[in-house]
């Protein structure tokens, strides 16, 4: 796998790509954010800090967004909340404050690598209500005819509610299936995303919050064939 490093600490920098040199992946470094988003058409995942030089690591997420899906972890030294926040709302796939350990950072890529490769949506029904309408074929999301772009993971948490509208999905069941890693019950991520939908569409009944049993979609939305 090539991965891009993003990171102006050569220390660290050096560590991390011996590390992942030693499980076979390809690590081109960059120490500023222009290097960064003028690589990335090579990488399929992208290691990022948030203090580089030129520009704040959250700029150059979005601007990364902007223009990939590439998978894109966090590393950075800022734990506050409101940062974590950001770097999830931006499209970061995960979010892993320094210091860590290597064996940590390994296995979140992996775990985002497998999300990824699992197939969330598939050739199904358009799921349709209240001027919402969801093609998990397609991935497209229409509100009063209006296009609304969701995050990756934002449509995948939709997705899985959408499939089944009505039924209740408890929180370790969707960071199981979407995230595929237990351990961030813990967090705030899930939360983040769900906040996500119901701003962007402006709906927030879409998810409803079923207070120490999980969500599902609302009890409004019906399925349809196309």
């Amino acid at each position: 796998m090539h991965v891009l490093l993003v990171e102006d600490d050569n220390r660290l920098a050096a560590a991390l790509t011996a590390a992942l040199a030693r499980l076979g992946h390809q690590v081109v470094r960059a120490g500023r954010a222009d290097d960064a988003l003028r690589l990335k058409d090579g990488a399929d995942f992208v290691l990022l800090d948030l203090g580089l030089p030129d520009m704040d690591g959250l700029e150059a997420l979005r601007r990364l967004r902007r223009a990939s899906a590439v998978p894109v972890i966090v590393v950075t030294a800022r734990s506050e909340e409101r940062d974590v926040l950001r770097g999830l709302r931006g499209g970061a796939d995960d979010y892993l404050v320094k210091p860590f350990r290597t064996a940590e950072l390994i296995a979140r890529m992996e775990a985002v690598i497998r999300r990824g490769t699992r197939p969330l949506t598939a050739a199904g029904p358009v799921v349709a209500a209240d001027g919402v309408r969801i093609d998990l074929a397609t991935r497209r999301l229409e509100v009063d005819g209006r296009p609304v772009t969701l995050t990756r993971r934002e449509f995948d948490v939709l997705a899985l509610l959408a499939r089944e509208p009505g039924v209740v999905r408890s929180r370790e069941e969707i960071l199981d299936e979407v995230w595929g890693d237990l351990l961030l019950s813990a967090s705030r991520s899930l939360d983040v995303h769900i906040a996500g939908i119901r701003a962007k569409t402006g709906r927030p009944g879409l998810v409803e919050t079923l207070r120490g049993t999980g969500y599902r979609l609302g009890t409004g939305t019906c399925t349809s064939g196309s």
